[in-house]
């Protein structure tokens, strides 16, 4: 059989781009989303957060560290698609074990190069974030633009339960624990349940640094199974898709808080911390993914540089003022990026403090969970 010599890409609205093909010869139907991230593309097709995505990426050139063992956030692609610049011809890091069009194939993931992103990133950016279908195998763009218009796409949808861990687990670290100072350490003294929506190995990775030991649990795990595991708190994790799509989880989340657990959240879990007070949640125009992101604290006036990846918002009109402190706004859209609740232990971000790829600036929020929590972090 001739190898297909050329990709196409088509949006709802009926744009269509080609290019050239790599990973694995196969059709996708998803949202396209733009992340203008410099580095770390494998931790971020690893995200759990993008499933049923594909990531356009802005930086120009792409592939050429490879992949490699240690930067993991799951274990394996969990975006349906990848569209670039410029694919490198060659890997050049001495950590890489295979190339990225090799892996993305092996994962029965395709990938478009060779068109213009920076058009892509444009029209997203004033249309709003769209579904589209790619081709690495020879559909017509007829046939990929009634799929995509007829897929349901992410809104209401339960993600979630294709990304989860099926039954709990205790973590006890992995290839990557030395990039981070004290991570999987033995000494870890407040046990920690973390749901795991779609977790970013990160955010394991710095709960054990900052002295914590971590039982990870499925998403749907009633309340009073995590309640009578008496831990010291209760991490929400990231996650893809819609917060409105995950009732179960707005409920348990409901049931810890009156519980008087401490709990941290992050991203998905912030939006479900959101919608657990009686706070409405809604879709971002374009959504925020990048490493890039400018949010300040309010309280402080302190701007730190985020990483994010969401692309629903909690409604800061929607929450009760007496009972919730808004601590963090994006200095970009005014957006909601971080809450606490006044009269219980529980705080939230929308962004990503595990950072992985960085920035670094928001790492002291897992020792501020630890202190919530009654320790210290340790040294």
């Amino acid at each position: 059989m001739t190898a297909v010599q050329h990709a196409t890409l088509v949006l709802e609205d009926g744009t269509t781009l080609t290019g050239q093909p790599f990973g694995a010869p196969a059709d996708a139907v998803f949202e396209l989303v733009f992340n203008t991230s410099m580095t770390g593309y494998q931790e971020i097709l690893t995200d759990p957060s993008y499933r049923g995505q594909a990531v356009l990426f802005t930086a120009s050139h792409v592939g050429n560290v490879g992949i490699n063992p240690e930067d993991y956030e799951s274990t394996a692609p969990q975006v349906s698609a990848v569209a670039v610049r410029a694919l490198s011809p060659d890997v050049s890091n001495w950590r890489a074990t295979a190339p990225l069009s090799e892996w993305l194939a092996m994962h029965g993931v395709p990938g478009i190069s060779g068109v213009d992103t920076r058009y892509l990133t444009r029209t997203l950016r004033d249309a709003g974030t769209m579904k589209a279908a790619l081709s690495t195998r020879g559909t017509s763009a007829d046939e990929l633009l009634a799929a995509a218009r007829a897929w349901p796409g992410l809104d209401g949808r339960d993600m979630v339960r294709e990304v989860t861990c099926p039954e709990p687990f205790h973590w006890t670290g992995d290839a990557a624990d030395h990039w981070i100072t004290g991570a999987n350490r033995a000494d870890g003294l407040k046990h920690v349940v973390l749901y795991d929506f779609g977790a970013k190995r990160n955010i394991l990775r710095h709960l054990s640094a900052a002295g914590m030991r971590v039982t990870v649990v499925p998403a749907d795990t009633p309340a009073a199974d995590v309640l009578a595991m008496q831990p010291a708190g209760v991490m929400l994790s990231n996650g893809p898709g819609d917060p409105a799509g995950l009732p179960y989880a707005v409920d348990a989340v409901q049931q810890l808080i009156d519980a008087d657990m401490p709990l941290f959240g992050i991203c998905l879990g912030h939006q479900l911390i959101g919608r657990a007070l009686g706070g409405t949640t809604s879709r971002l125009k374009f959504g925020h993914h990048a490493g890039n992101h400018p949010v300040q604290d309010v309280r402080t006036g302190r701007v730190a540089i985020t990483a994010q990846n969401h692309n629903y918002q909690v409604d800061i009109a929607s929450l009760d003022a007496d009972a919730v402190e808004i601590t963090h706004l994006s200095l970009n859209d005014g957006s909601l990026e971080g809450m606490r609740l006044r009269n219980r232990p529980v705080f939230s971000v929308q962004y990503h403090p595990e950072a992985a790829p960085g920035p670094h600036d928001s790492h002291d929020l897992f020792g501020e969970f630890l202190t919530l929590l009654g320790g210290h972090a340790m040294a």
